[in-house]
């Protein structure tokens, strides 16, 4: 796919220095599944000195809870949650070693400096397209949490999943460039 980056989670720092804001990627590989409650129990994790049910390191986590999926599906729809959500928990998990975020919406000034300080990046996934995104997993299985139902901790096999650097490692922001070039 030409103009189109794929990358293949776990993340290196060198994949991580290579994106910058814009790029359009698709992912392949295994992108974990996360919202509020299960970010403020595996932090809880990390605070307690206790092993994640995951290895975090080089990771993605996709702020996302599917529908239930229908017969002969992985999952039903799996569109990004708004990750402000998040943000309160994610400099802690960055530290630990999450590379990448998959969500909507604007981060933190916190979620934006621990990024560049741990070699990170937020993507953008579309929202409204649900739908679609549910094609692009191949399979999915519950890690952790399961008492949170659709907001459990999942491990999902991805291929060709579509998203966009909306947040380098270098401070870079797509939401702050594209006013500017509106405001043009």
């Amino acid at each position: 796919m030409e103009g189109i980056t794929v990358i293949k989670p776990p993340l290196t720092e060198e994949t991580v220095r290579s994106l910058h804001i814009g790029d359009p990627i698709r992912i392949t590989g295994i992108v974990y599944t996360a919202r509020d409650e299960a970010h403020r129990r595996l932090v809880e994790c990390l605070e307690r000195g206790d092993p994640l049910p995951f290895d975090i390191r080089g990771q993605i986590v996709y702020y996302a809870g599917p529908a239930p999926a229908r017969p002969g599906k992985p999952v039903g729809s799996i569109g990004p949650t708004t990750a402000c959500r998040m943000d309160f928990y994610t400099p802690r998990l960055l530290e630990a070693g999450l590379k990448g975020m998959i969500g909507k919406g604007k981060r933190s000034e916190d979620v934006l400096r621990a990024m560049q300080r741990h070699t990170a990046v937020y993507l953008g996934a579309i929202g409204g397209a649900a739908a679609l995104m549910a094609q692009r997993v191949k399979k999915a299985e519950t890690v952790a949490y399961a008492d949170l139902g659709p907001e459990a901790v999942l491990r999902l096999e991805v291929e060709d999943f579509p998203a966009m650097v909306v947040n380098d490692c270098r401070g870079g922001d797509l939401y702050e460039e594209g006013m500017k070039q509106y405001r043009k």
